[in-house]
């Protein structure tokens, strides 16, 4: 239990709550407690916060003290407030449930895009065994990765039709640190990097945290804008750019081969090196991997660093990624490498190894499976959601979904009081903004993806001012 940390006067509590009752809502007492639920999980109320006593906030709100107490004991039981006689009522981080369903013992997390492990990479880990010890008798550093999984990695770029030698692969430690390796070498402060808008969250965070300076260029509503892009590259100089034109993150497009001929051009022309990540490149759920475009570096040899990872087509717990690229760039990033650490660990590396052996049947079984969650997804959405609207791509793990109001960040907020969380999609934006949408993935199993949805659709409909379609029958609000 939190105890009584500090206190927040009525007025202004007033000011924090704002508009807290909806238009024409007779409800009071509910959206009152919602606007308190709000503030405390947005950090305004820590919890351990005493409030004003319920004839005072009465007061001040306009209200009746019965409005004011009922919302004071649906926060109670909600677990977002604690009160002692003698003591008056305090904010409190939500209880856990004692005897929690299967759905429910932890949130449903849509905010990750990740999928659990498939069964046979526990496998892998019992095949490796033998290997592995071999390798405790040497000293365990491999800065540029173990020799067997880069070249099991150089084959599978060259089986894409991207011919490649171990020498112009390192391995990381995911293709996050790949971005970070790449900043740390080839940026300085102060210096643009050109991202599409929206992008990948992180990525906006490795570039500031590299004190780059991240350079939106807008997507829109269909493709990428290749002229928008060329004159932004031609007026803002980037020193580097980051790009992911295999099944973005957020939006799950795909740029065709003739766009990237034409982005190569203007890469070649400007002389501007870019990351490409390709995380997302093995979950082609509409075709075969092989037969899709090819990759960006075929097109820009000299100016592409192709950078991927493990964690959405095999497991995020393997915390691997690899960087492809000329040798002379691999070594850059090495040099560079050592501010950072040392190498990534050798058991997950002869896993991951292992895995690559023969590839093909384990990614079919993750794109089996991603193809299956995808369409309940989309099921659910058009059931529960159906004033939201989507593309459905043709691979990647994600929906991003039109809102129908700019309520994304209030959707997110509030989500967490169903058990549910969700990136708004400000979250994706250079500058923020971006509130009528809201990236979903569709990771989870489709159980929990039904469930989640049917909270969603709740959630938005009271804080759009919308009754979300079969909203309120058998939903338990989940701390």
């Amino acid at each position: 239990m939190n105890a009584p940390t500090g206190r927040i006067s009525a007025r202004r509590l007033v000011l924090l709550l704002g508009q807290w009752r909806a238009a024409g809502s007779r409800q009071g007492s509910a959206g009152l407690a919602a606007g308190i639920r709000r503030l405390v999980l947005e950090g305004e109320l820590p919890p351990g916060t005493t409030l004003p006593a319920e004839r005072e906030l009465a007061a001040a709100l306009g209200v009746s003290r019965t409005l004011v107490a009922a919302a004071w004991e649906q926060l109670r039981a909600d677990g977002f407030l604690r009160s002692r006689r003698g003591s008056g009522t305090w904010t409190a981080q939500p209880n856990t449930p004692t005897a929690p369903t299967a759905l429910t013992e932890q949130p449903l997390d849509l905010a990750r895009a990740a999928p659990a492990a498939l069964p046979d990479i526990l496998a892998a880990f019992d095949r490796v065994r033998d290997r592995f010890a071999v390798e405790l008798g040497g000293h365990g550093y491999h800065e540029v990765g173990h020799p067997l999984l880069r070249a099991r990695l150089a084959e599978r770029f060259t089986a894409r039709g991207l011919p490649t030698d171990p020498d112009q692969v390192l391995v990381t430690n995911g293709s996050h640190h790949a971005l970070a390796l790449a900043l740390r070498a080839l940026t300085g402060p102060g210096d643009r990097v050109l991202v599409e808008q929206p992008t990948y969250p992180n990525a906006i965070d490795a570039i500031r945290a590299a004190h780059a300076v991240p350079v939106p260029v807008p997507m829109p509503e269909a493709g990428w804008d290749l002229a928008g892009l060329a004159a932004t590259t031609r007026q803002a100089a980037p020193r580097l750019a980051y790009l992911v034109v295999d099944f973005h993150n957020p939006t799950g497009r795909r740029l065709d081969a003739p766009g990237r001929e034409r982005l190569a051009a203007v890469l070649r022309r400007t002389r501007t090196p870019t990351v490409v990540d390709e995380t997302l490149v093995e979950l082609d759920l509409d075709g075969d991997p092989a037969d899709g475009p090819p990759p960006m570096a075929v097109f820009a040899p000299n100016q592409v660093i192709t950078v991927g990872s493990a964690s959405k087509s095999h497991w995020g717990g393997l915390r691997l990624g690899w960087v492809r690229a000329p040798a002379e760039v691999v070594h850059r990033l090495v040099a560079a490498r050592y501010a950072f650490d040392l190498g990534s660990p050798v058991f997950e590396q002869l896993v991951l190894a292992e895995l690559y052996a023969d590839p093909e049947p384990l990614l079919a079984a993750r794109r089996a499976q991603i193809r299956t969650q995808r369409g309940a997804l989309v099921d659910a959405l058009r059931e529960h959601c159906p004033s939201w609207g989507f593309e459905v791509p043709a691979g990647g793990q994600s929906l991003w979904c039109a809102l129908p109001a700019p309520i994304s960040t209030r959707i997110a907020v509030e989500a967490q009081r169903v058990g549910v969380r969700v990136a708004p999609g400000s979250r994706f934006g250079v500058h923020g903004g971006l509130e009528r949408w809201l990236r979903l993935p569709y990771t989870l199993a489709p159980p929990a993806l039904v469930e989640a949805v049917r909270r969603l659709a709740v959630v938005a409909g009271e804080v759009g001012g919308e009754t979300a379609p079969g909203a309120g029958a058998g939903l338990v609000p989940v701390a």
